[in-house]
């Protein structure tokens, strides 16, 4: 049974106060909504735009017993919030995605054997529990990356192992804790693609994007991706397939590995908007954070459509000068097809996401060579 629409000016929540969560509650205030948001930071940069900063633990009772109280739906904006807060909030207000949904997205071990019980494909892995799981042939999986199974991501919490005693001082590096050894592939390239579901006859896709990420961090998204437009249309029926598995309500991220044979693998998902979604922001009928305030409200997921080809390019703290000086913005403010959004964190550390700008143009190849250009100049 369907549950009733939540309309503005209704007050929601979300767990999480860092850029998604900024654009999240710009987006629902732009709608007519209310917005509260649970972060520990009091610099938190949703804060600026929320009706509502409780500033707690994610775990805090208290604090949680506020928004239960406050919200008339709740999310989150990252995976690493607390699944238990999750499904206690969800005894007394609409949570979406569910508490059990991040959970999985939570989990390395979990997630992969989720996506393979959708009949869908990941690289070869082994999940190591304990050092006795490492008493069998590892070549199969080598040359690998050995990878946390928590809390990992932009390429913390994993390193690159050829061999088995590699592998094996790498495991007693990360102290023993869980992990899976996934087998390096060759790529082609790496897409994304990010499902808005509801439910099943209420689910929308973007279009894939194509990304290129450094030092383990999403670096570009291109899109349309410079893909066959067969394997693009794959790509998001997987999405939408896993969805489905997961009876899952939201904004779902699912990145992919694309093999020089045309083979299409799921590297991971995440159970909330996405870096490589950005571009929705400025290229799509309705972005990617209008979709979670629709689909959290019970509302028909917007239109998807690209408007213009696009390039999304990340701004790390690396831009930023030592003495906490901007980069010079004046060159991408006076291109006329470019976008600057800034996410108004305090202080700028190399690897740290301070914003990003994107460039509409009349291809992706014209995008992405305006947005290299730009990028040169910070």
């Amino acid at each position: 049974m369907s549950m009733p629409a939540i309309l503005p000016p209704a007050m929601l929540g979300i767990l999480g106060g860092g850029q998604l969560g900024r654009m999240f509650a710009v987006a629902a205030r732009t709608m007519g909504y209310r917005v509260a948001v649970l972060d520990p930071d009091a610099g938190a940069p949703a804060a600026a735009f929320a009706d509502l900063h409780v500033c707690a633990a994610f775990n805090d009772p208290q604090a949680l017993a506020t928004l239960a109280a406050q919200c008339a739906a709740i999310t989150t904006e990252f995976e690493n919030v607390n699944a238990d807060a999750m499904r206690w909030l969800a005894e007394r207000v609409r949570v979406s995605p569910s508490g059990d949904s991040v959970a999985i997205a939570q989990d390395r071990i979990v997630e992969k054997a989720h996506i393979r019980r959708a009949g869908l494909e990941t690289v070869p892995y082994l999940a190591l529990e304990s050092v006795s799981d490492l008493n069998v042939r590892l070549e199969p999986y080598l040359p690998g990356i050995l990878k946390t199974a928590r809390l990992g991501y932009d390429g913390k919490g994993q390193v690159r192992v050829a061999t088995p005693a590699e592998a094996r001082a790498a495991f007693a590096d990360f102290g023993g804790q869980p992990c899976v050894l996934e087998k390096r592939v060759e790529l082609a390239c790496e897409i994304s693609a990010i499902v808005t579901r509801v439910s099943t006859a209420q689910c929308a896709v973007f279009p894939v994007a194509e990304n290129r990420h450094r030092a383990g961090i999403l670096d570009i998204s291109l899109v349309p991706a410079r893909i066959d437009a067969a394997l693009a249309a794959r790509a998001q029926q997987m999405a939408v397939r896993l969805a489905e598995e997961l009876d899952y309500v939201g904004v779902l991220a699912v990145e992919f590995f694309v093999l020089a044979d045309g083979s299409l693998l799921i590297n991971e998902m995440a159970p909330r908007p996405h870096n490589s979604g950005h571009y929705t922001l400025d290229a799509c009928v309705t972005d990617q954070f209008q979709q979670q305030v629709r689909a959290m409200c019970g509302l028909l997921p917007g239109d998807c459509s690209l408007l213009r080809p696009a390039a999304m390019v990340n701004l790390l703290g690396d831009s930023w000068r030592e003495d906490g000086g901007q980069p010079e913005w004046a060159v991408l403010m006076e291109a006329p097809n470019a976008h600057l959004h800034l996410y108004g964190k305090r202080e700028a550390r190399p690897g740290r996401k301070m914003g990003h700008f994107t460039v509409l143009a009349a291809s992706a190849d014209a995008a992405l060579e305006q947005a290299e250009a730009l990028q040169d100049t910070l």
